[in-house]
């Protein structure tokens, strides 16, 4: 069934082509009508199934948070219990960080988190994601501390064009990760 004849079809490709568009151009660039162009639909297409660039834009951060929540699952079952946690999740974290074009897309929908109290919800989720999967294995303020290093470097990679090593990752990582009995021997 196509697009044309298929309403969830036709509103899957508008999602999915709101997520290209403001890739490419931004949340305030992505407009009823660029959208429609992206998707091959009509504009009253986007308009109906998405009344507003609010609602367009509130989809779009959600469908975002829902695959980094996929992503999350993957790490889970990529890493190893008893592995070495830091290598892996700079290897997990260099991989996620080379995509350029998803790390446009995710800062364009958290800059439009901040200037709009209803994707504030969305992303709150989105970003809990990461920090619920760690605590229970580096402990909850190092959890916070290693999503922030990869926001970091994200947002790193976004204004340079560059992604962090991998080597650098796993040291910054493994310096946040402290096993019992660690910090006492680092204090003293």
């Amino acid at each position: 069934m196509s697009a044309a004849r298929d309403p969830a079809g036709r509103r899957e490709a508008i999602l999915e082509a709101t997520l290209e568009v403001i890739a490419e151009v931004g949340v305030a660039r992505a407009t009823h009508r660029a959208i429609a162009d992206r998707a091959g639909v009509p504009l009253g297409s986007t308009t109906y199934y998405f009344p507003s660039q609010q609602a367009l834009t509130t989809e779009a951060l959600e469908r975002v948070a829902d695959r980094c929540r996929e992503q999350v699952r993957e790490w889970e079952q990529e890493i190893a219990t008893g592995s070495n946690l830091a290598v892996d999740l700079a290897r997990l974290a260099h991989d996620y960080l080379s995509d350029h074009d998803r790390a446009l897309l995710e800062y364009e929908l958290y800059l439009a988190a901040a200037r709009s109290p209803e994707l504030r919800v969305a992303a709150r989720a989105w970003l809990s994601g990461l920090r619920a999967y760690l605590a229970p294995l580096v402990g909850g303020t190092a959890a916070v501390g290693i999503a922030a290093l990869i926001d970091g470097f994200l947002l790193d990679s976004i204004a340079t064009g560059e992604t962090v090593s991998r080597a650098d990752l796993e040291a910054a990582i493994a310096r946040l990760i402290v096993r019992p009995g660690e910090l006492a021997a680092e204090l003293s």
